[in-house]
């Protein structure tokens, strides 16, 4: 007679209501809320500090490097814990702690600056360097909770809702400053210091992160060791050593697929950078009609809150997209869905240079709103079913070097182009942002299989996974 341990019938993973959807991606809202208080000022903040418009970029880059690093490491020790809150939960947990704390100093770091003596700049990139790293420990792990607690068929809605919740969060964020505004804070800055709706604004944004995650925390459970022993096949799980090593030598097995896609990643956030790091300059300059250097004027802290309100509007329109991605995906099939999404994000963001009149660039945020709820949902949406389970936390990981190395790349060069070869007019690289998008969209037509095109080879790749 067997063990009660030493087999397992095979299960198939039950259906989750739309409701256990919402709850386990609930926290989403908070980070994406703290992303957007981020993308809408961070540049803002850091030229209140002193920075020029082509050093914007480098201090950018404390975000993409963050997640290279961490989002890997992050999937890969998800991948391998079991404690008694749950194998993605205590990550989730330690980020929104982390990233709460970042949000209260970074636009005090002025303050801060004055009680240690240190350089403002520095401290500001150190407080937002610790904001990008526990944003990145809790992101990584929603991500792969959708694979761990959904069944493959349910994966699009899964990201879907994500991606409705990203964007409730991100509008909140970045409209946040401006509505305290037209309640009666003040958004002028002191030279060297933060406007005060700007500050305000990140400290709820810190209360909001903590609530959101501890929803979900205390609403989701996650499957036990044994409970996805019984989704693999009915195997007994085997404990196995696991090293730091294997992220590399699953990056070197990472399915075709996967690789395909990292290509329209690639040109995807390359844009998207592109728009967070040089819009607020982009209408400053181009908008606004004011020069390179004014970083401390009211116009320029106009400019500043229109971008929040610029960013807070693509990302409302990026909830209604979200609603609609499901039934054109089922229409026209994802990839051609993720290809039309992109194209009309590129053509939104070359837009914003024809279109003068600021009250007509909604406009622009359309397209980018679709093609926004598409880069959070359908690549993964696509890629999910080329997973093995057993990797889902580190393959997850390792998607996003195709996020963070554009931006790498973007961060390093993109301060310098815009300032030697366009004169410091941030309008100009923007529109090579869109172009970049457009491409994306070719690349996906081109080189990404359709899922009715995949199945065998995803099959066989699984395979060669070793676990």
């Amino acid at each position: 007679m067997n063990s009660p341990h030493s087999t397992f019938s095979k299960k198939i993973k039950p259906n989750l209501s739309m409701a256990q959807i919402i709850n386990m991606s609930m926290g989403f809202l908070g980070i994406q809320m703290a992303f957007g208080l981020q993308n809408g000022n961070a540049s803002r903040i850091l030229a209140n500090f002193g920075a020029d418009v082509h050093e914007l970029s480098w201090f950018w880059l404390v975000a993409p490097i963050t997640g290279l690093i961490v989002q890997p490491i992050i999937g890969h020790m998800g991948d391998n814990t079991w404690s008694p809150l749950g194998r993605r939960k205590p990550y989730f947990l330690i980020g929104a702690v982390l990233c709460a704390i970042g949000l209260v100093m970074l636009p005090n770091a002025a303050s801060a600056t004055q009680m240690l003596a240190a350089n403002v700049l520095l401290m500001a990139v150190i407080f937002l360097a610790m904001m990008d790293a526990s944003i990145n420990v809790a992101m990584e792990p929603f991500r792969a909770l959708v694979g761990d607690m959904l069944p493959k068929h349910q994966a699009t809605i899964g990201f879907s809702v994500q991606t409705i919740l990203i964007g409730i969060g991100a509008v909140i964020g970045s409209d946040l400053p401006n509505w305290l505004t037209k309640l009666g804070v003040s958004n002028a800055a002191p030279k060297g210091f933060v406007a005060d709706n700007v500050i305000y604004a990140f400290y709820i944004g810190a209360a909001v992160l903590i609530l959101s995650i501890l929803y979900t925390i205390i609403t989701t459970k996650e499957y036990s060791p044994e409970e996805f022993a019984s989704f693999e096949g009915g195997k007994p799980i085997v404990k196995n050593e696991s090293k730091f090593s294997d992220i590399f030598k699953d990056f070197r097995n990472a399915p075709s697929q996967m690789k395909k896609l990292g290509i329209v990643q690639f040109f995807s956030w390359f844009a998207l950078f592109t728009m967070w790091v040089f819009t607020t300059s982009a209408l400053a300059t181009h908008h606004f009609g004011l020069s390179p250097d004014d970083t401390h004027s009211v116009e320029f802290n106009k400019a500043g809150d229109l971008t929040g309100s610029l960013f807070g509007s693509y990302n409302f329109y990026a909830i209604f997209f979200a609603f609609a991605l499901t039934p054109i995906a089922k229409f026209i099939g994802k990839k051609q869905t993720h290809a039309l999404a992109l194209a009309c994000g590129g053509l939104g963001l070359i837009s914003m240079y024809f279109i003068k009149d600021i009250n007509h660039l909604w406009i622009s945020m359309i397209g980018l709103g679709f093609a926004w709820a598409s880069i959070l949902a359908m690549p993964y949406a696509m890629l999910i079913d080329s997973i093995p389970q057993k990797k889902m936390g580190v393959y997850m990981g390792i998607f996003n070097f195709f996020i963070v190395i554009p931006q790498i790349i973007n961060g390093i060069f993109g301060g310098p182009i815009v300032s030697s070869v366009f004169g410091k007019q941030a309008i100009d690289y923007i529109v090579v942002g869109g172009i970049c998008m457009l491409i994306g969209a070719v690349v996906t037509m081109i080189f990404v299989k359709s899922e009715d095109e995949t199945p065998k080879e995803i099959e066989e790749e699984i395979q060669q996974v070793h676990f």
